[in-house]
Protein backbone atom coordinates (compact mmCIF):
# COMPACT_ATOMS: atom_id res chain seq x y z
CA UNK A 1 0.00 0.00 0.00
CA UNK A 2 1.43 3.38 -1.05
CA UNK A 3 1.69 5.42 2.69
CA UNK A 4 2.40 9.08 2.99
CA UNK A 5 6.41 8.92 2.77
CA UNK A 6 5.90 7.36 -0.85
CA UNK A 7 4.03 10.53 -1.46
CA UNK A 8 6.48 12.77 0.18
CA UNK A 9 9.75 10.91 -1.33
CA UNK A 10 7.74 11.39 -4.87
CA UNK A 11 7.47 14.52 -3.96
CA UNK A 12 11.19 15.19 -3.49
CA UNK A 13 11.72 12.48 -6.56
CA UNK A 14 9.91 15.05 -9.19
CA UNK A 15 11.50 17.61 -8.17
CA UNK A 16 11.08 21.17 -10.29
CA UNK A 17 10.53 18.72 -13.57
CA UNK A 18 7.28 19.36 -12.87
CA UNK A 19 5.26 22.48 -11.83
CA UNK A 20 4.28 22.95 -8.02
CA UNK A 21 1.12 24.47 -9.42
CA UNK A 22 -0.96 27.46 -8.05
CA UNK A 23 -4.40 27.40 -5.68
CA UNK A 24 -7.20 29.63 -8.05
CA UNK A 25 -10.81 31.16 -6.64
CA UNK A 26 -13.17 33.08 -8.35
CA UNK A 27 -14.31 36.13 -5.80
CA UNK A 28 -17.60 36.23 -7.93
CA UNK A 29 -18.19 32.44 -7.84
CA UNK A 30 -17.61 32.38 -3.88
CA UNK A 31 -20.88 35.18 -3.49
CA UNK A 32 -22.96 33.66 -5.57
CA UNK A 33 -22.88 30.06 -3.72
CA UNK A 34 -22.12 31.53 -0.50
CA UNK A 35 -18.93 29.51 -0.11
CA UNK A 36 -15.74 29.25 -0.35
CA UNK A 37 -13.97 27.16 -3.59
CA UNK A 38 -10.83 26.83 -3.87
CA UNK A 39 -9.24 25.35 -7.33
CA UNK A 40 -6.24 23.48 -7.23
CA UNK A 41 -5.16 24.16 -11.28
CA UNK A 42 -3.54 21.17 -12.62
CA UNK A 43 -4.66 22.30 -16.22
CA UNK A 44 -1.16 24.22 -15.88
CA UNK A 45 0.47 21.38 -15.53
CA UNK A 46 3.37 20.09 -17.63
CA UNK A 47 1.09 18.04 -20.56
CA UNK A 48 -1.68 20.20 -19.10
CA UNK A 49 -2.99 18.04 -16.76
CA UNK A 50 -1.49 16.00 -13.40
CA UNK A 51 -0.53 13.32 -15.53
CA UNK A 52 2.71 13.86 -15.36
CA UNK A 53 3.30 13.30 -12.07
CA UNK A 54 2.90 9.93 -11.99
CA UNK A 55 4.03 8.90 -15.34
CA UNK A 56 7.71 10.74 -14.16
CA UNK A 57 7.44 9.44 -11.22
CA UNK A 58 7.27 5.79 -12.43
CA UNK A 59 10.02 6.20 -14.42
CA UNK A 60 12.35 7.36 -12.03
CA UNK A 61 11.63 4.69 -9.45
CA UNK A 62 12.48 2.31 -11.88
CA UNK A 63 15.67 3.90 -12.44
CA UNK A 64 16.34 4.19 -8.74
CA UNK A 65 16.15 0.22 -8.50
CA UNK A 66 18.31 -0.31 -11.38
CA UNK A 67 15.30 -2.37 -13.88
CA UNK A 68 16.18 -2.00 -17.08
CA UNK A 69 13.59 0.14 -19.37
CA UNK A 70 14.58 -0.42 -22.92
CA UNK A 71 10.82 0.44 -23.82
CA UNK A 72 7.87 1.95 -22.69
CA UNK A 73 4.34 1.21 -23.37
CA UNK A 74 0.59 2.20 -22.39
CA UNK A 75 -2.86 3.11 -22.97
CA UNK A 76 -4.64 6.07 -23.11
CA UNK A 77 -7.59 8.33 -24.60
CA UNK A 78 -5.24 11.07 -23.93
CA UNK A 79 -3.52 12.75 -20.99
CA UNK A 80 -1.73 9.63 -19.98
CA UNK A 81 -0.50 9.15 -23.18
CA UNK A 82 0.74 12.88 -23.29
CA UNK A 83 2.34 12.49 -19.81
CA UNK A 84 4.24 8.80 -20.72
CA UNK A 85 5.43 10.33 -24.03
CA UNK A 86 6.95 13.57 -22.30
CA UNK A 87 8.31 12.04 -18.92
CA UNK A 88 9.82 9.17 -21.54
CA UNK A 89 11.58 12.18 -23.54
CA UNK A 90 12.74 13.28 -20.24
CA UNK A 91 14.85 10.14 -19.52
CA UNK A 92 15.43 9.06 -23.17
CA UNK A 93 12.92 6.15 -23.40
CA UNK A 94 11.69 4.44 -26.81
CA UNK A 95 7.74 4.45 -25.88
CA UNK A 96 4.65 3.57 -27.41
CA UNK A 97 1.39 4.30 -26.58
CA UNK A 98 -2.25 2.87 -27.76
CA UNK A 99 -5.31 4.99 -28.06
CA UNK A 100 -8.87 4.18 -29.19
CA UNK A 101 -9.18 5.95 -32.56
CA UNK A 102 -12.20 8.07 -31.03
CA UNK A 103 -9.68 9.38 -28.84
CA UNK A 104 -9.13 13.69 -29.40
CA UNK A 105 -7.44 14.23 -31.97
CA UNK A 106 -5.15 16.95 -31.06
CA UNK A 107 -4.10 15.05 -28.09
CA UNK A 108 -3.06 12.00 -30.44
CA UNK A 109 -0.78 14.42 -31.80
CA UNK A 110 0.74 15.94 -28.92
CA UNK A 111 1.60 11.90 -28.07
CA UNK A 112 3.56 12.25 -31.19
CA UNK A 113 5.19 15.63 -30.63
CA UNK A 114 6.75 14.08 -27.37
CA UNK A 115 8.00 11.50 -28.94
CA UNK A 116 5.95 8.48 -28.90
CA UNK A 117 4.70 5.79 -31.59
CA UNK A 118 1.13 6.06 -31.35
CA UNK A 119 -1.02 3.05 -32.37
CA UNK A 120 -4.59 3.70 -32.69
CA UNK A 121 -7.72 1.05 -32.18
CA UNK A 122 -11.14 0.77 -32.93
CA UNK A 123 -11.82 0.42 -29.53
CA UNK A 124 -10.46 1.26 -25.57
CA UNK A 125 -10.57 -2.27 -25.38
CA UNK A 126 -8.18 -3.19 -27.76
CA UNK A 127 -5.71 -0.77 -26.99
CA UNK A 128 -5.64 -2.17 -23.80
CA UNK A 129 -4.96 -5.20 -25.33
CA UNK A 130 -2.72 -4.22 -27.47
CA UNK A 131 -0.21 -2.59 -24.60
CA UNK A 132 -0.63 -5.83 -22.73
CA UNK A 133 0.52 -7.73 -25.68
CA UNK A 134 3.41 -5.90 -26.17
CA UNK A 135 3.88 -5.82 -22.22
CA UNK A 136 4.29 -9.63 -22.88
CA UNK A 137 7.15 -9.26 -25.34
CA UNK A 138 9.37 -6.88 -22.84
CA UNK A 139 8.52 -3.44 -22.75
CA UNK A 140 7.72 -1.59 -19.50
CA UNK A 141 3.79 -1.31 -18.84
CA UNK A 142 2.97 1.83 -17.44
CA UNK A 143 -0.21 1.73 -16.52
CA UNK A 144 -2.77 4.80 -16.17
CA UNK A 145 -3.52 4.20 -12.96
CA UNK A 146 -2.58 0.39 -11.37
CA UNK A 147 0.43 0.81 -10.31
CA UNK A 148 2.06 2.25 -6.62
CA UNK A 149 4.45 4.73 -8.12
CA UNK A 150 1.34 6.28 -10.10
CA UNK A 151 -0.60 6.45 -7.23
CA UNK A 152 2.35 7.59 -5.34
CA UNK A 153 3.08 10.82 -8.22
CA UNK A 154 -0.16 12.30 -8.32
CA UNK A 155 -0.51 12.51 -4.46
CA UNK A 156 1.89 15.24 -4.73
CA UNK A 157 -0.66 17.32 -6.16
CA UNK A 158 -3.21 16.85 -2.32
CA UNK A 159 0.06 17.16 -0.64
CA UNK A 160 1.05 20.75 -2.24
CA UNK A 161 -2.29 22.20 -1.01
CA UNK A 162 -1.60 21.06 2.56
CA UNK A 163 1.93 22.31 2.27
CA UNK A 164 -0.09 25.72 1.25
CA UNK A 165 -1.77 25.99 4.55
CA UNK A 166 -4.99 25.10 3.39
CA UNK A 167 -7.17 22.72 5.88
CA UNK A 168 -10.53 22.19 3.69
CA UNK A 169 -14.05 20.62 4.62
CA UNK A 170 -13.86 18.83 1.50
CA UNK A 171 -12.16 17.48 -1.45
CA UNK A 172 -13.62 17.12 -4.88
CA UNK A 173 -11.78 15.25 -7.66
CA UNK A 174 -13.09 13.87 -11.11
CA UNK A 175 -12.59 9.80 -10.80
CA UNK A 176 -11.60 7.52 -13.59
CA UNK A 177 -8.74 5.01 -12.80
CA UNK A 178 -9.23 6.11 -9.85
CA UNK A 179 -5.23 7.09 -9.33
CA UNK A 180 -5.33 10.65 -8.63
CA UNK A 181 -8.34 9.87 -5.97
CA UNK A 182 -6.12 7.33 -4.32
CA UNK A 183 -3.23 9.26 -3.98
CA UNK A 184 -5.52 12.15 -2.44
CA UNK A 185 -7.22 9.44 0.14
CA UNK A 186 -3.33 8.75 1.66
CA UNK A 187 -2.38 12.32 1.79
CA UNK A 188 -6.20 13.60 3.61
CA UNK A 189 -6.69 10.52 5.63
CA UNK A 190 -2.94 10.73 7.11
CA UNK A 191 -2.52 14.32 7.29
CA UNK A 192 -6.07 16.18 7.66
CA UNK A 193 -8.55 13.59 8.73
CA UNK A 194 -11.15 15.34 9.05
CA UNK A 195 -11.57 16.43 5.88
CA UNK A 196 -14.04 14.72 3.61
CA UNK A 197 -13.30 13.33 -0.13
CA UNK A 198 -15.34 13.01 -2.63
CA UNK A 199 -14.55 11.40 -6.05
CA UNK A 200 -16.90 13.03 -9.25
CA UNK A 201 -17.71 10.90 -12.11
CA UNK A 202 -20.64 11.38 -15.23
CA UNK A 203 -23.82 8.93 -14.03
CA UNK A 204 -23.18 7.31 -18.01
CA UNK A 205 -19.65 6.27 -16.62
CA UNK A 206 -20.43 5.30 -12.85
CA UNK A 207 -18.30 2.36 -12.93
CA UNK A 208 -16.35 3.98 -9.53
CA UNK A 209 -19.93 4.62 -7.84
CA UNK A 210 -20.93 0.92 -8.80
CA UNK A 211 -18.04 -0.48 -7.46
CA UNK A 212 -17.70 1.71 -4.06
CA UNK A 213 -21.29 0.48 -3.60
CA UNK A 214 -20.67 -2.92 -3.96
CA UNK A 215 -17.40 -3.40 -2.69
CA UNK A 216 -16.56 -5.02 -5.88
CA UNK A 217 -15.10 -4.09 -9.34
CA UNK A 218 -17.73 -3.15 -11.73
CA UNK A 219 -16.53 -3.32 -15.48
CA UNK A 220 -18.05 -1.56 -18.84
CA UNK A 221 -18.10 -3.95 -21.90
CA UNK A 222 -17.33 -0.89 -23.77
CA UNK A 223 -16.15 2.77 -23.25
CA UNK A 224 -18.66 4.64 -22.04
CA UNK A 225 -20.21 7.40 -23.69
CA UNK A 226 -19.63 11.17 -21.97
CA UNK A 227 -18.26 14.44 -22.81
CA UNK A 228 -15.58 14.05 -19.40
CA UNK A 229 -13.04 11.61 -21.84
CA UNK A 230 -10.50 11.69 -19.40
CA UNK A 231 -12.99 9.24 -17.59
CA UNK A 232 -14.11 7.10 -19.68
CA UNK A 233 -11.91 4.25 -17.72
CA UNK A 234 -13.66 0.70 -18.00
CA UNK A 235 -12.97 -0.08 -14.62
CA UNK A 236 -11.18 0.41 -11.58
CA UNK A 237 -8.52 -1.92 -10.88
CA UNK A 238 -9.01 -3.92 -7.26
CA UNK A 239 -5.47 -1.54 -6.20
CA UNK A 240 -7.51 1.65 -6.45
CA UNK A 241 -10.77 0.23 -5.73
CA UNK A 242 -9.01 -0.51 -2.21
CA UNK A 243 -8.04 3.74 -1.36
CA UNK A 244 -11.24 4.48 -2.61
CA UNK A 245 -13.41 2.68 -0.64
CA UNK A 246 -12.22 5.02 2.43
CA UNK A 247 -13.45 8.02 0.68
CA UNK A 248 -16.87 9.86 1.56
CA UNK A 249 -18.35 8.32 -1.57
CA UNK A 250 -18.54 9.00 -5.15
CA UNK A 251 -21.15 11.53 -6.40
CA UNK A 252 -22.63 11.12 -10.21
CA UNK A 253 -23.21 14.37 -12.24
CA UNK A 254 -24.98 14.07 -15.17
CA UNK A 255 -23.67 15.85 -19.16
CA UNK A 256 -26.02 18.86 -18.82
CA UNK A 257 -23.80 20.02 -15.13
CA UNK A 258 -20.42 19.38 -17.19
CA UNK A 259 -21.24 21.67 -20.08
CA UNK A 260 -22.69 24.08 -17.47
CA UNK A 261 -19.10 24.38 -15.41
CA UNK A 262 -16.67 24.14 -18.36
CA UNK A 263 -18.25 26.93 -19.41
CA UNK A 264 -18.40 29.04 -16.03
CA UNK A 265 -15.17 28.17 -14.67
CA UNK A 266 -14.20 29.37 -17.73
CA UNK A 267 -15.50 32.48 -17.86
CA UNK A 268 -14.47 32.61 -13.95
CA UNK A 269 -11.55 31.40 -13.90
CA UNK A 270 -10.17 33.27 -17.31
CA UNK A 271 -8.87 29.59 -18.22
CA UNK A 272 -9.05 26.25 -20.26
CA UNK A 273 -10.77 23.22 -18.44
CA UNK A 274 -12.00 20.28 -20.00
CA UNK A 275 -15.19 18.59 -19.39
CA UNK A 276 -12.92 15.66 -17.05
CA UNK A 277 -11.53 18.92 -14.95
CA UNK A 278 -15.02 19.88 -13.94
CA UNK A 279 -16.13 17.48 -12.80
CA UNK A 280 -15.31 18.66 -9.07
CA UNK A 281 -16.83 21.14 -9.36
CA UNK A 282 -19.91 19.84 -10.10
CA UNK A 283 -19.84 17.62 -7.22
CA UNK A 284 -19.07 20.09 -4.92
CA UNK A 285 -21.84 22.53 -5.95
CA UNK A 286 -24.32 19.54 -5.12
CA UNK A 287 -22.80 18.92 -1.97
CA UNK A 288 -22.36 22.38 -0.99
CA UNK A 289 -26.22 22.73 -1.90
CA UNK A 290 -27.54 20.54 1.36
CA UNK A 291 -25.10 22.70 3.42
CA UNK A 292 -26.66 24.98 6.29
CA UNK A 293 -23.03 27.23 7.23
CA UNK A 294 -20.26 28.87 4.87
CA UNK A 295 -17.62 26.08 4.40
CA UNK A 296 -14.07 26.30 2.51
CA UNK A 297 -14.05 23.34 -0.20
CA UNK A 298 -11.36 22.07 -2.38
CA UNK A 299 -11.84 21.35 -6.18
CA UNK A 300 -9.00 19.54 -8.04
CA UNK A 301 -9.00 20.80 -11.70
CA UNK A 302 -7.31 17.71 -13.35
CA UNK A 303 -6.61 19.08 -16.86
CA UNK A 304 -7.09 21.95 -19.53
CA UNK A 305 -6.84 20.11 -23.00
CA UNK A 306 -9.24 21.06 -24.50
CA UNK A 307 -9.85 19.88 -28.17
CA UNK A 308 -11.64 22.21 -30.98
CA UNK A 309 -14.20 19.19 -31.22
CA UNK A 310 -14.97 19.24 -27.24
CA UNK A 311 -14.84 22.64 -26.96
CA UNK A 312 -17.50 23.23 -30.61
CA UNK A 313 -19.84 20.79 -28.16
CA UNK A 314 -19.12 22.68 -24.79
CA UNK A 315 -20.62 25.88 -26.42
CA UNK A 316 -22.85 24.86 -29.03
CA UNK A 317 -25.21 26.73 -26.63
CA UNK A 318 -25.10 29.19 -23.85
CA UNK A 319 -25.55 28.00 -20.02
CA UNK A 320 -24.29 31.17 -18.95
CA UNK A 321 -27.68 33.07 -18.14
CA UNK A 322 -28.64 30.45 -15.32
CA UNK A 323 -26.46 32.07 -12.79
CA UNK A 324 -25.39 29.25 -10.33
CA UNK A 325 -27.54 29.07 -7.41
CA UNK A 326 -26.47 30.25 -3.17
CA UNK A 327 -25.15 26.82 -1.57
CA UNK A 328 -26.51 27.78 1.96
Amino acid sequence: MVTIEHIREARERLGDAVHQTPLLESTLLNRLLGHRILFKAENFQKIGAFKARGALNTLRVLQERGEPLRSVVSHSSGNHAQAVAWACGLIGIPCTVFMPETASAIKQQATRSYGATVVTTPTRQEAEAGSAAMEQEGAMLLHPYDRDEVIAGQGTAALEVLDDGLQPTAVFTPCGGGGLLSGSTVVFRELAPKTALYGVEPVSANDAARSYRSGSLFRFEEAPKTLADGVQTLSLSERTLRYIRRTDGIIEVDEEEIVYWTQWLTHLLKVTVEPTAVLGMAGAARWLAGRKKPETVLVILTGGNLSSETRARIWDRDLLQTVPEPGV
